[in-house]
Order: structure tokens, then sequence, then C-alpha cells
């Protein structure tokens, strides 16, 4: 598979001995904006975790079945206990597997980075009904309404786990910085009080930052436009079975196409524990705008 955002690394286990210079590498790498991609690093299930693998499993409210941060209690799915604590195990193995992963590729993240969610996602993506906002079938970068980052990276893992073979088509677009400038200049600013308005009725977990208001117009407004949809600069990358990924998703244009059966976890990563933090979009924004926002 040929793409110019691919970085591929020819890894085939969860814990490699890298040089230091190859660790560099990766971090630069994901920092530019590229994707590291894993073809030879498989998720393997185990024999009695194979039976996850059916839609049935989720609950039919949301699209993924997921752990939340320190929380760790099972939600989307539905089964009985003893199978949701097995199918609860599979995932706990996945983030401890991300978390080797990012320890021996990545290790300069390590002491600035947060779990923020582990999923397990058993349903197709084409076809699936939702508002633009929510459709993750257009190009977007991830801005999150509820959840305020506060201008923390989005580092993301995913393994595509399909036992039929079936690849996760991807679109990716153009460099976070084109898009920005596209659209920066219709996103509306924030009103006065808004942050703390939307903290008091409990619509956000915390206070949005200037950053997180920017992120989310930027977000709404690549997806309703139909005509960049279209016609913005873009690629398509098929992920196969048996394949990893690792990718910044608050600075990579991504859109969801097709595929079933994927597992993910979601890092948060502080600003200031970045090689380069002046490529973040905090800073991108930060420079478009003249203004701090977070």
């Amino acid at each position: 598979m040929s793409t110019s955002l691919l970085e591929e690394l020819k890894l085939d286990i969860w814990n490699p001995a890298l040089t230091a210079a190859a660790q560099a590498a990766a971090t630069d790498a994901l920092e530019a904006g590229r994707i590291l991609y894993l073809p030879r690093l498989e998720f393997a299930l185990l024999p009695h975790e194979q039976r996850f693998l059916s839609a049935e499993w989720s609950d039919g409210q949301t699209k993924n079945i997921n752990l939340r941060g320190g929380e760790r209690k099972l939600r989307g799915a539905r089964g009985g206990a003893d199978d949701l604590a097995l199918m609860q195990a599979m995932m706990e193995r996945f983030s401890s597997q991300c978390a080797t992963l990012i320890g021996a590729l990545l290790p300069r993240y390590v002491p600035h980075l947060t779990l923020a969610s582990t999923s397990f996602r058993p349903c197709e993506v084409a076809g699936r009904k939702s508002s633009y906002r929510k459709d993750d079938a257009r190009l977007h970068t991830d801005a999150f309404p509820s959840n305020p980052t506060g201008g923390a990276r989005v580092l993301r893992v995913f393994a595509n786990i399909n036992p039929q073979g079936k690849p996760r088509a991807w679109r990716v677009g153009e460099p976070f910085a084109d898009m920005a400038a596209r659209f920066l200049p219709r996103a509306r600013r924030a009103w006065p009080g808004e942050a703390r308005l939307l903290r008091a009725l409990r619509v956000t977990k915390r206070s949005r930052s200037a950053y997180d208001h920017l992120m989310l117009q930027l977000h709404d407004r690549v997806k309703a436009d139909a005509g960049y949809q279209r016609q913005a600069p873009q690629e398509r990358i098929d992920f196969p079975v048996g394949s990893t990924w690792i990718v910044f998703s608050d600075q990579v244009l991504h859109a969801a196409m097709s595929g079933q059966f994927v597992m993910e976890e979601t890092l948060m990563l502080a600003v200031s524990g970045m090689r380069a933090p002046e490529t973040s979009p905090l800073r991108v924004l930060e420079r478009m705008t003249g203004q701090r926002l977070a």
C-alpha cells in the first residue's frame, strides 16, 4: 500500500527494541501529520474471544463499545455478566499492548500521556445513519463537544481484527494548516461567557478553551461543506486485517468509509511532551489568530 501520508514500520511484535534514532524518526513522522503504519503488527484474539466478532454484542445505542479513562466501566455492550467480563479483559489486553508499543516506539511521550478510552468497534461503518456532525464518513479532525482537551493532542492506535479479511477503508485529507486556512475565516468566535454557561449546564465536563471552541467550529464546518468533502485533496487508504496504525487524529483529516471489527485506543498527550510543539493544532491556530488559545 502506498500513500504519501503513511510511514511504514516493519514491526511484528508489541514490545520491539528500537534505537533512539528510530524512536525519534517515528515521533517526527507523527508530529508532521503522517500515519505510522504497521502492516505486520496484529492484535491476535484468543480462541474464546472469536465469538465477540459479531455486531450482536453492541447495545445499539452507541457506535462503539468502550472503556473510559480510569473508570474502566464497559459501556455500549449487551450480554451476560460473564461474557462482558471476558470482552472487557480482551479490551484491557489491547490497551496494555498499546501501552507497551507506545513505550517502545514513542518513549518521549510516556510521562505526558493520559488514557482517555479503549474501544471495540463491532459495527459496520458503511451505511450508518447519523447527523452530519456525527458522520465519521466525512473528512474531519477530532474534536469533542462534551470533553474539551484544552489543547492536548489526540493520539490514537487502531488495529483491524476483521475475521472476513475486510480492510478498514479511510480517506485522508490535506494538511491541517491548509484546512484551517480555508475554514478559520468562517469560524464563529465564542460568545462572552459561553464556556462558563456550557460548563454550568453540564453540556461540557470542563470549560471549553478558545482552542476547543475553534476546533469544534472547524470540525463542524468541514463536515457540513459537501463541496469540500468531494473536491478537497484526499487519498484512500485500506488498512488490511492484521495491521495496526497510529495517528494524531486531531491533526490528520480522516474519514472512515467502510470496515467492521476494529480495536482502538485513545490517549491524550500534553503539547509540552512533543518534540516539535509548533506542529500541534494548538500552536498552528495560535499563529493564525495571533492569540493565546489555551
